[in-house]
């Protein structure tokens, strides 16, 4: 048996919490019904003695998506949802998924609603995962919300898609120019570095750079190593933290060569996505915008959000906020307006998402054939100042000896 801690009321309104020792959640969802209390919540007292690497584990948005559809379809071919996720915990493969969807039916057979128990698991669903799930239970249309889940899923998957594919070129030509640099720098320079000792004399200084390099890379390797590495955690610290990812969401829409652009179309393209959702789900709108807000990947789009809904509570419209905020061009805002007056707000969201999704492809295209010749430079200069700078001091020597 385990212990377990529980919240409920009783049919006069009364709270009432304590602990009981069963042999499951649904054993102590009986017991209390049986006192005639109304569960609130169940949890296990010793949940905290399990100690996980939580770092390790994730969940890709394409099971997410799965997971999503296959509920949406089993529910509207008439299965329980009990019974669609016994099925679901055996046909999913991956192992945080398939203890994540047992914790849920668990729960639910403890008596909290679907989209209560998906909360209890922020790292798996989202907010805009479990707002869309509450009002398909609400309004009795969960399956339909559920397969609207699926398609945002499968929509920002595909733009993730879309950006690294395109980046996997120009990553790897510019790793393999790393690389080749190191090994001329590790095992060239010091051939030429002894051929110039029996020389004698001053080196220029291009040679002289290219020999301190060496000595750097072949003498403090594990310098180098660590300092990387120390240089990179302290950026993903500071990325991270409440002062630092403000300042680099703003920088990285102002990053030249497109990059900028391809960012504020990736967060217009997620936003409008996510808010046509979340309207065409039914969820009350202030709702909509707060977690669309929080889920939209940029601190600049949440602070739009925070006008939005200020203009929203005092009787205002979403595009007069939204046309204020230089991330939203002015043709989101004319679009929203429209939506807006028209009644059609999530339609006209949808079109925008699919609008900016195309430019985000063709922004990417663009910017990999902008990169390409610039990549082919840079190795060049890179490959040929080392060339050059190890025959310098044999040219001399050769002018001297004419």
């Amino acid at each position: 048996m385990s212990t377990y801690v529980f919240k409920a009321i009783d049919l006069a309104g009364v709270k009432a919490s304590g602990e009981i020792e069963a042999d499951s959640k649904q054993a102590v969802s009986e017991q209390l019904r049986a006192r005639g209390l109304i569960v609130l919540d169940i949890g296990s007292k010793y949940r905290s003695r399990e100690i996980e690497l939580s770092f390790m584990k994730h969940v890709k948005p394409t099971e997410l998506a799965v997971f999503a559809r296959q509920l949406a379809t089993m529910i509207a071919s008439g299965l329980s949802i009990l019974r669609a996720l016994y099925v679901l915990e055996e046909q999913t493969e991956s192992k945080f998924l398939k203890e994540t969807i047992i914790a849920v039916r668990k729960d639910v057979e403890a008596g909290l609603p679907l989209s209560a128990a998906m909360a209890r698991h922020p790292k798996v669903f989202n907010p805009l995962f479990v707002a869309m799930t509450e009002a398909g239970e609400t309004g009795g249309v969960l399956e339909g919300t559920l397969g609207r889940v699926a398609d945002q899923l499968e929509q920002d998957a595909s733009l993730r898609r879309q950006i690294k594919s395109a980046m996997v070129y120009p990553v790897l030509v510019m790793t393999v120019a790393v690389v080749v640099m190191l090994l001329l720098v590790a095992f060239l320079v010091p051939v030429f570095e002894n051929v110039f000792k029996e020389f004698g004399g001053h080196l220029p200084p291009t040679t002289q750079i290219c020999v301190d390099m060496s000595k750097a890379v072949t003498g403090y390797w594990w310098a180098i190593i660590f300092g990387t590495a120390a240089v990179v955690t302290a950026f993903v610290k500071w990325k991270s933290s409440k002062r630092g990812r403000p300042q680099w969401d703003r920088f990285r829409l102002r990053i030249p060569m497109k990059i900028g652009t391809i960012v504020q179309q990736v967060a217009i393209a997620r936003w409008s996505r996510t808010l046509a959702s979340l309207v065409s789900a039914g969820v009350p709108l202030l709702q909509a915008l707060e977690i669309t807000g929080r889920t939209g990947g940029n601190v600049v789009v949440e602070k739009a959000m925070d006008g939005v809904i200020a203009s929203v509570k005092r009787g205002g419209t979403i595009a007069a906020p939204l046309a204020q905020e230089s991330i939203f061009p002015s043709m989101v805002t004319h679009m929203v307006g429209v939506g807006e007056e028209t009644g059609a707000l999530d339609s006209m969201l949808d079109k925008v998402a699919d609008f900016y999704e195309d430019q985000v492809a063709a922004s990417v295209k663009a910017l990999t054939s902008i990169m390409e010749p610039i990549m082919i430079m840079v190795i060049g200069a890179m490959v040929g100042f080392i060339v050059i700078s190890m025959y310098l001091p044999l040219l001399e020597v050769y002018n001297h000896v004419e």
